[in-house]
């Protein structure tokens, strides 16, 4: 048996790179945008990246009816569920975009599924209809809230994942994590190569100094740290290196206080530190765009070691069919 997977608002490929840690062949990936596009077909193949945009009337394309599709992967618009919205007016169209997942899964009938999104999801008017349609199809459901650092993963990131299965109860995706969790000092060079400026300079924001000021007032002079850029954040601006990464946003959100002698420099984290920061593998390539646009494919990306353990525990039964084939 082979587990083959489509994934829907596929984006750069997390959870197809995830479930294909799993043992998934990953058939296809649909996005509408091309950016995304371009980087799923540089890891997954020209004919299994699909440039859509995905509506209330979106169908499978013929080809996949006769892949024998068993596992659709779907992480919906999440921008008008999220807490980082803040007081703004909330977008009922990008909320319904988890509806278009229906059109696939009647289709398609896969065994399993498995939709990622905000933990905020829940609180969504229409969310109690969604699971009622999916129930409607036969699908046994489980909601659970996984963070990634009990993965394995070197950041903080909790996510709402609703699990699906139309053979049988899904079970509980038990956390990975036996010891601490990874420290963001585990993906971050303190001596690459990459340039840093003082920190105390005439174009640095005031509210960016008193950030580090108040991490070097707890840490000491000589201690590197981060400076948390933009975004909320209640825990004064910065962090330790000793603990898991805070969660990645599409923003450039990152600095990196070192320092050369007593004077404190600063520098942005990579785009190759941040992408070790979702746990992605050393094979998934960000083949073109810019910087800015890279940091959006991570930031709206699944951490893959998260996926594969899910993974690993819904689809239980095919994968080890495949194991002992």
């Amino acid at each position: 048996m082979v587990l083959r997977a489509v994934d829907l608002f596929c984006g750069a490929g997390g959870s197809s790179a995830g479930a294909s840690m799993a043992g998934a062949k990953i058939v296809a990936g649909v996005d509408a945008w091309d950016r995304a596009v371009e980087t799923f077909a540089a890891n997954f193949g020209n004919d299994a990246a699909l440039l859509e945009e995905l509506h209330s009337r979106s169908k499978p394309p013929r080809f996949l009816h006769a892949s024998g599709i068993e596992l659709l992967l779907a992480s919906p618009e999440c921008t008008n569920h999220s807490c980082a919205k803040g007081a703004k007016p909330r977008d009922e169209a990008s909320r319904r975009s988890a509806r278009y997942v229906l059109g696939y899964a009647r289709a398609l009938a896969p065994r399993w599924l498995i939709i990622e999104n905000v933990v905020q999801m829940r609180s969504w008017d229409g969310f109690d209809a969604f699971c009622a349609a999916l129930r409607a199809m036969g699908y046994a459901l489980r909601t659970q809230v996984l963070d990634a650092a009990d993965f394995g993963v070197p950041q903080t990131r909790r996510r709402l994942f609703l699990l699906g299965d139309r053979e049988a109860e899904p079970r509980v995706v038990a956390p990975k994590r036996f010891r601490a969790p990874k420290p963001a000092s585990s993906v971050i060079k303190l001596d690459g190569p990459w340039p840093s400026r003082p920190l105390y300079s005439a174009e640095r924001a005031a509210a960016t100094i008193a950030r580090a000021e108040r991490a070097m007032d707890e840490l000491g002079r000589g201690e590197p740290f981060l400076v948390v850029y933009y975004g909320s954040d209640g825990a004064g601006g910065w962090q330790s290196l000793d603990r898991p990464l805070r969660t990645m946003t599409t923003l450039d959100r990152f600095g990196l206080v070192t320092w050369s002698g007593r004077t404190p420099m600063l520098r942005m984290l990579q785009v190759d530190e941040l992408k070790r920061a979702m746990g992605f593998p050393s094979w998934f390539k960000l083949p073109a765009g810019s910087r800015r646009e890279k940091i959006m494919l991570l930031g709206n990306a699944v951490c893959p070691p998260l996926m594969q353990a899910i993974v690993n525990s819904l689809c239980a039964e095919a994968i080890t069919d495949m194991a002992a084939a």
